[in-house]
C-alpha cells in the first residue's frame, strides 16, 4: 500500500489559474489551419475560429494564450498583421520551415480568438529585431481608451475600445534566436524597454515579462534580476523534456520501456530548476515588489512525425506524455508561492499540444485530458501533500517515483491529482486527509500501454474514465486503486 498525506493545516497561497496557460506560435499548423481557417477552407468557423477547437479549449477552462511566439516573435512586426487584409504584407516565416504566410492573422484576429474563449492574452514583444518605439506602441494602439495616434489607428481598423491587455514579454530567448545577447546586455536592454511600457489605465496596468534563462543557467535569471528585477513583474525561463539529448530527442510513439522511465526521468528536474530559480528571484524582492516565475515554454519536444515538415514540429501525443504533463503541473502546484504562469508548447499541431487537426477533423491527445482533470485546481488554495511511495528502478540511473501529488480546496471540495509513473503496475493508495473531513468523493482518470493515443482513424483510444474510490468511515481519507501510467483526479467534498 502507498501513502499519500494530504495537509489541510499548511498552504503555499493560491494556485495562479496561470498555471494552466497555453503557447500558440506562428510554427506548423498551429495558427493556420488550427485555429485559423479561410472561408474556402468549408470548415465551421465564427469570424475565422474554428467552431470544433473554440469548444474543447472552452471545456478545459483556458486562461491565458501566449502570442505570437516563440522565436517567430523577434521577427515579427505587429503593423504588418493590421489594417485590411488585401493590403498586408507577406512575410517568410524564417525560424519555421521557410514558408510564406500572409499575415492574415495578426492582432485583431488573436483579440477575437481571445474574446470568443474568453482568457486573458500574453504578447510577446520584438525585441531582437525590434524598437522600442515598435513595442510601445503596440501598447498604445492596444491599451490607450483616449485619443492618440496608435488608438486613432485601432478605431479606424474597427476597434473602437481599447483591450487592455495585461501580460507583456519583454524578448523571447534573448540568449539564442531572440538576439544571442549575454545578460547584462540583456538586463539593460530590459531597462530601457520597461521604460517605455506605459499603463494607459490605472485600473489595467500591464504586467512586464523579462525573457529568462535556457533551463539550468541560473547566472542569467540572477544578472537581470539584479539588475533590472525593479523594473519587471516576472522573469521565464524555458524547460524541454527529450528522451536522450538535444540531438537525439527521441520518438513520440513507438518507444521502448527504457525510453518511457528515461523521458519520465529526465522531466523530474524541472522541480530542481523551479526550486533553483525561485531561491533566485527571491533574493531581489525588495520593498514589496514581487518578481513572478514564469515557464512559458515546456512540454515533450520529439522527432518530427515521418512525412511531415521538419520545421513544422509536428509529433504525436501517447499516454507517456499525459503522464509527463501530469507531473510537471504537480510540480507547478506546489511551488504556487513563485510559480505564477506556466505555458506548455504549444496548443494546437506543435510538441505536446492539446488537440491535432487534418483538415476539418480535430482529436483531443492525452494532454488535453490532463488538463481537464486538472482544472478545477486553477485559483483553489494549494495544500501541501507528501508521498510515501517506493522508487521505480532504484538500481538504475532511470529512477523515478513511483507517484507524485498535489491538492488543493475550493468551494468547499478538495482536489487532489495523482500520477502513477509505473508502465506496468497497479498502485493502491491510502490517501489520509488532515485537519479535513469529507462526505463524498469521485475519481476520473486516464490510462491505457505507454504508447497509447488517439488518431483521426482511432479517436477514443484514451480517454476519461471513472476511477472507483472509498472513503473511510470517519471521512479523513479514501482508498483507491491508480491504474498502470495513469494520471487522476479525485475530487472530495468537504462537510
Amino acid at each position: 500500500m502507498n501513502h499519500i498525506i494530504v495537509n489541510g493545516n499548511v498552504s503555499k497561497g493560491t494556485i495562479n489559474k496561470n498555471i494552466y496557460g497555453q503557447f500558440t506560435e506562428h510554427l506548423g499548423r498551429c495558427v493556420y489551419e488550427g485555429i485559423y481557417v479561410k472561408e474556402e477552407d468549408n470548415i465551421p468557423n465564427v469570424n475565422g475560429i474554428r467552431k470544433d477547437v473554440m469548444a474543447a479549449l472552452k471545456n478545459i477552462q483556458v486562461p491565458v494564450v501566449r502570442w505570437p511566439g516563440g522565436c517567430f516573435a523577434d521577427t515579427y512586426h505587429w503593423k504588418d498583421g493590421i489594417g485590411p487584409k488585401e493590403q498586408r504584407k507577406t512575410i517568410v516565416n524564417t525560424n519555421w520551415g521557410g514558408v510564406t504566410e500572409d499575415n492574415s492573422f495578426g492582432t485583431h484576429e488573436f483579440m477575437e480568438f481571445a474574446t470568443q474563449l474568453g482568457c486573458d492574452v500574453y504578447f510577446s514583444g520584438n525585441v531582437g529585431s525590434g524598437t522600442v518605439q515598435e513595442l510601445s506602441d503596440w501598447i498604445e494602439y492596444c491599451n490607450m481608451g483616449g485619443i492618440s495616434p496608435m488608438a486613432n489607428l485601432r478605431r479606424e481598423n474597427g476597434q473602437d475600445e481599447p483591450w487592455n491587455v495585461k501580460y507583456w514579454g519583454i524578448g523571447n530567448e534573448a540568449w539564442g534566436c531572440g538576439g544571442n545577447m549575454k545578460p547584462e546586455y540583456y538586463a539593460d536592454e530590459t531597462r530601457k524597454f520597461s521604460t517605455y511600457m506605459r499603463n494607459y489605465d490605472n485600473e489595467h496596468p500591464i504586467y512586464k515579462i523579462a525573457s529568462g534563462s535556457n533551463g539550468p543557467d541560473y547566472n542569467w535569471t540572477k544578472t537581470v534580476c539584479e539588475r533590472a528585477g525593479f523594473m519587471i513583474d516576472a522573469i521565464t525561463f524555458h524547460h524541454y523534456t527529450v528522451t536522450y539529448e538535444w540531438n537525439k530527442k527521441g520518438k513520440a510513439t513507438g518507444f521502448t520501456k527504457d525510453e518511457y522511465y528515461r523521458l519520465l526521468h529526465n522531466t523530474l528536474i524541472m522541480d530542481e530548476l523551479v526550486q533553483n530559480h525561485s531561491n533566485i528571484i527571491k533574493q531581489y524582492e525588495k520593498n514589496g515588489h514581487k518578481i513572478g516565475l514564469i515557464v512559458d515554454e515546456w512540454g515533450t519536444w520529439f522527432d518530427v512525425e515521418d512525412g511531415t515538415n521538419p520545421g513544422f514540429l509536428y509529433q504525436q501525443n501517447t499516454i507517456r506524455d499525459a503522464v509527463l504533463a501530469g507531473i510537471n503541473l504537480n510540480i507547478f502546484n506546489n511551488h504556487c508561492d513563485t510559480v505564477v504562469m506556466t505555458n506548455i508548447a504549444q496548443m494546437i499541431n506543435v510538441l505536446q499540444a492539446m488537440i491535432l487537426t487534418e483538415g476539418e477533423k480535430m482529436v483531443l491527445t492525452p494532454t488535453y485530458y490532463v488538463y481537464d482533470l486538472f482544472k478545477q485546481h486553477m485559483n483553489a488554495h494549494q495544500m501541501e501533500s507528501y508521498v510515501d511511495a517506493d522508487i521505480l528502478n532504484e538500481e538504475d540511473e532511470l529512477k523515478v517515483p513511483r507517484l507524485t501529488v498535489s491538492a488543493s480546496e475550493k468551494d468547499g471540495k478538495a482536489l487532489v491529482t495523482v500520477v502513477n509513473l509505473s508502465e506496468s503496475e497497479a498502485a493502491d493508495v491510502d490517501v489520509i486527509l488532515t485537519g479535513l473531513t469529507a462526505s463524498a468523493i469521485t475519481g476520473r482518470g486516464i490510462t491505457g500501454d505507454m504508447n497509447d493515443h488517439n488518431s483521426f482513424e482511432n479517436p477514443d483510444v484514451v480517454k476519461i474514465q471513472d476511477v472507483a474510490a472509498t472513503l473511510t468511515n470517519d471521512g479523513h481519507g479514501f482508498t483507491a486503486t491508480l491504474p498502470k501510467n495513469s494520471v487522476c483526479s479525485f475530487e472530495v467534498t468537504l462537510k
